[in-house]
């Protein structure tokens, strides 16, 4: 499940990186294991995270996670300038603090994904919430 998951994530890095590369060309994925960051946009020194969450197609929310198995991790850990939250439906750019800001009165949950073995704590953000916030949504329509 795990690298399933991690290709598919790889994927969309990818997807995210050539719409990047149209107007800037130097900018790169980061290969291998790297939890800082995604990608780096070097013309303009922007590191951006990307995220997947087709599972709020179903839900109505955004599993923003902030610990991991008792240890800080993203929306908590991240170097990232900017996020883009991928939901099958539309790409959302944003920034951490945009995401704080609408995660903001929420209560957090812990529990263990789907396809993982140890738990993690995060919020579920009303997509809306996110949305209003961002500052670019970009909808896909087939």
């Amino acid at each position: 499940m795990f690298q399933r998951d991690l290709k598919i994530g790889e994927k969309l890095e990818h997807h995210i990186l050539k719409k990047i590369q149209k107007s800037y060309p130097k900018a790169r994925k980061i290969e291998g294991y790297f939890k800082d960051y995604d990608i780096y946009v070097e013309e303009l020194g922007i590191r951006i995270e990307v995220k997947q969450d087709i599972k709020s197609q179903h839900t109505g929310n955004y599993v923003i996670e902030t610990s991991f198995n008792g240890k800080p991790s993203a929306l908590s850990t991240t170097k990232a300038d900017y996020w883009v939250i991928y939901d099958g439906e539309c790409e959302i750019w944003t920034t951490p603090w945009r995401i704080k800001k609408a995660v903001k009165g929420l209560k957090q949950a812990t529990f263990t994904g789907k396809g993982d073995t140890k738990s993690k704590t995060a919020y579920l953000c009303p997509k809306e919430r996110i949305k209003k916030t961002a500052e670019f949504v970009y909808e896909i329509h087939r």
